[in-house]
């Protein structure tokens, strides 16, 4: 994780590399937008140049003026090019993490999925992936050139006079002294932020999750009695910090737009020793003058820049989960005989803490097998071992004669269907859900399969029948009728190898009876 702090910046650019073509292109119109900004400047320059050498021109004036407008006009054009472009290449990034993300998720181990909560979850895929926007959109072109102009007009000053090009200086030197103490217990302070942040995501999340349980056992009071002392406790420390750097902070914002008050000084001192001329001391102050605004907006990318690196690495977590090991072979498998040889396994790996030791066990093709035992005592990680949600610690599973770890991944997904006591209805038709057990599958062997899972004659009696999409219909449905649709989908897949994890917990004697 170390490594992946010092290097969050590499991290951000390797994220923006499928667009870094239009990356760039947004960033040289930043710098054509800026070098367009400098024109009106010298349009007035050479307009009182004019003034004060007493050759002023009608067409003269008229020509410089349309000068500074084709400048104006074309630093507007130049910014608006590269803010498109940075947006397209922004939300095109996002939309890459955010599917990288849900690929390696597929890929990872269960327990490497299951192990983190959804809300955390939730809060990188969509959130933390979110606050990456505002970099690739507007820090990389934008503070690019932010950082360019005052550059730029240090350059300048300096060709104008050395003298008044240090004169520019003084107010960003000055302004740097409370930056410097505001800045130095920043990593800390932005670590405890974001460390009470997600305490209080968390106390809010658990809130929201448990408040049937909440109403139900008559906890109301307590619980909400913890809610309201997280996000008070966040807001005070979140005051707290802001207190204590309001004072180095407006010092700071007070001092940097002062540019004025070492360049006029200076300048007349210089115009009065013949140094320069008053149209160049005039041509000092609006620079002097416009170098504040891009200074005063490069400081605010500083908080920026930590949520940015907080967020980095918080996907980049994601995207470098451990994946399951896939063969990628096609096996030819004799029989469907399972057989678990001496299989030990532990969630961390370490002997310390196996939750199996030495299990041996024979499922011959065509019988049903039984496993009993109390909670807790590893039926379910047995179930999910022979699918492969995690590979074993120690020993090996075996589909007919062939070491699960042999197959693809693909092909053992086709060989085994899974159903659990917590099923999950995506956000589709009910014949849709259904069908995600055999997508080829026609509507008559979905009805087929419906049937033979008992959920024809629940289904028929919703308003829209098998169309009824499944979050209204999740609205009606008992945990025994989502658990049948689940197994109509086991049904339909018609796969060799059936698991049922208390696939009917939730289900009626009566239709138990029937499946």
């Amino acid at each position: 994780m170390k490594q992946q702090k010092d290097n969050w910046v590499k991290i951000l650019f390797s994220f923006a590399a499928p667009c870094k073509g239009k990356m760039a292109l947004s960033v040289f119109c930043a710098i054509l937008s800026v070098a367009g900004g400098f024109i009106p400047f010298w349009a007035v320059y050479e307009i009182l140049l004019a003034f004060i050498n007493q050759n002023v021109t009608l067409n003269g004036i008229l020509i410089w003026c349309l000068v500074g407008a084709a400048g104006y006009l074309l630093r507007v054009a130049c910014h608006g090019i590269s803010t498109i472009l940075a947006h397209i290449s922004a939300y095109t990034i996002l939309e890459g993490i955010r599917l990288k993300i849900a690929d390696r998720l597929m890929k990872a181990p269960l327990g490497e999925v299951m192990g983190r909560r959804i809300g955390y979850l939730k809060n990188i895929i969509m959130d933390k992936v979110e606050d990456l926007e505002p970099p690739l959109a507007h820090m990389i072109p934008e503070l690019t050139s932010n950082l360019l102009l005052p550059v730029a007009i240090f350059i300048w000053m300096l060709v104008i006079d050395w003298r008044m090009g240090l004169a520019v200086l003084i107010a960003p030197v000055l302004a740097m002294i409370p930056m410097f103490f505001l800045m130095r217990n920043y990593n800390s302070q932005y670590a405890a932020y974001m460390e009470a942040n997600n305490h209080v995501n968390s106390i809010i999340i658990e809130y929201v999750e448990g408040i049937e349980v909440v109403k139900a056992f008559n906890q109301s009071t307590s619980s909400y009695e913890k809610f309201v002392n997280a996000v008070q406790s966040f807001k005070e420390f979140t005051l707290a910090w802001f207190k204590s750097t309001w004072k180095s902070m407006n010092l700071m914002m007070a001092i940097m737009p002062t540019t004025l008050l070492g360049v006029l000084p200076v300048g007349l001192l210089l115009v009065q020793n013949g140094s320069i001329s008053p149209a160049e001391l005039a041509m000092g102050i609006i620079l002097s003058l416009s170098i504040v605004g891009p200074l005063m907006k490069a400081t605010t990318f500083i908080n920026e820049a930590k949520s940015m690196e907080y967020a980095v690495e918080a996907a980049n977590e994601l995207l470098n989960l451990p994946v399951l090991p896939d063969s990628g072979k096609i096996v030819s498998i004799p029989h469907n005989d399972i057989a678990l040889k001496h299989v030990t396994f532990s969630y961390d790996g370490s002997e310390q803490n196996e939750v199996l030791h030495d299990v041996n066990l024979e499922l011959p093709e065509g019988s049903f097998t039984a496993l009993v035992g109390p909670s807790g005592g590893g039926k379910s990680t047995i179930a999910r071992l022979i699918a492969r949600f995690w590979d074993v610690t120690g020993g090996n599973i075996t589909i007919g004669g062939k070491n699960i770890k042999e197959l693809s991944i693909r092909q053992l997904s086709e060989l085994v269907s899974f159903v659990t006591q917590d099923n999950f209805l995506f956000n589709c038709s009910l014949k849709e859900n259904i069908r995600l057990g055999n997508p080829n599958a026609t509507d008559e062997e979905v009805y087929a399969a419906a049937k033979a899972a008992c959920c024809d004659e629940f289904i028929v009696r919703l308003d829209k029948g098998y169309d009824t999409p499944a979050g209204d219909a999740g609205k009606r449905l008992s945990g025994g009728e989502k658990q049948r649709i689940a197994i109509a989908r086991a049904i339909l897949k018609n796969a060799p190898i059936v698991i049922l994890d208390e696939a009917t917990s939730s289900v009626d004697p009566e239709n138990e009876k029937a499946l």
